[in-house]
């Protein structure tokens, strides 16, 4: 056999082989908890989570894409406040009629859609967004439209436009936390408009202990609810989340039992004296 031919066949062996799996060896018995989960209800579920100190990771359909929906709107946040802090715009900018700090209020505590598309518009449209992600290193997630683009749109759940993995999603939180995209003092304005998030309490926040810490941004279409954001454990480590559902029954119920399953899990995994690698870092 010629050496084009074998090699041309080592190749497609290797693309052929499964993705390497994004769940750490310690939370393999979450994984399958919350595989469970997702078939319990029969919907379509994306799941990610990540303990923002220890790198420790758990996914389900981890790099599957699910529409944003309004989950996208944290981005469009963090690429208003690296403007504010390269000097190009201001919080006290009046768009449309309106201050910026205003538009960001109304678009991460009640996900208004109309401030979501006046503060896209003033950065340059979803074009502009999505390569400013691109340029930092996120990969699957793409913005292609605005909010009454997507919404004016034949809905299709399964239309890529507007998609994120939930590994991205947990990714670009992970970004935020970190402020590899913003500087700490922007990464704070955000994480406390999404403390004051008044949309879908039912879902990650829904079943977890009374007191426990959330900052999170919903997402919702017809079919679809998403949520995603931040959990603090009882020791204080944070846990990125992203759960994307779309189908089956009762989807806000789904993502509150995957939460819960996730901060048990978490909990439950540090409750010995255990010491991951990547600890420290």
């Amino acid at each position: 056999m010629r050496a084009w031919m074998l090699s041309l066949l080592a190749i497609l062996g290797f693309l052929a082989q499964p993705a390497a799996a994004a769940t750490s060896p310690s939370l393999q018995s979450l994984e399958r908890q919350l595989e469970y989960i997702a078939a319990a209800k029969g919907s379509d579920v994306g799941i990610a989570a990540l303990d923002l100190q220890t790198g420790e990771t758990v996914a389900v359909k981890g790099h599957t894409p699910f529409p944003m929906a309004s989950t996208m709107k944290i981005a469009v946040a963090a690429l208003y406040l690296s403007q504010v802090e390269h000097g190009r715009r201001s919080l006290d900018d009046t768009i449309a009629g309106v201050s910026a700090r205003s538009l960001m209020s109304r678009m991460m505590i009640r996900s208004d859609n109309r401030a979501t598309d006046i503060l896209l518009a003033d950065l340059g449209g979803p074009k502009a967004l999505h390569q400013w992600l691109a340029q930092n290193g996120v990969q699957g997630l793409r913005v292609d439209r605005n909010i009454a683009r997507l919404l004016a749109d034949k809905r299709d759940l399964w239309d890529v436009r507007d998609s994120s993995t939930p590994l991205a999603m947990v990714d670009l939180l992970k970004k935020i936390y970190r402020a590899e995209l913003v500087q700490p003092s922007s990464r704070n304005y955000i994480l406390d408009l999404m403390a004051k998030c008044q949309t879908g309490k039912n879902r990650i926040r829904g079943l977890l202990p009374s007191g426990t810490p959330v900052e999170n941004k919903t997402g919702t279409l017809n079919g679809l609810s998403d949520d995603v954001g931040f959990i603090t454990m009882p020791d204080g480590r944070r846990i990125a989340i992203a759960v994307f559902a779309r189908g089956g029954s009762d989807r806000p119920r789904t993502i509150a039992e995957t939460a819960r399953t996730i901060y048990d899990g978490f909990k439950s995994l540090f409750a010995w004296p255990y010491r991951p690698a990547t600890a420290g870092r």
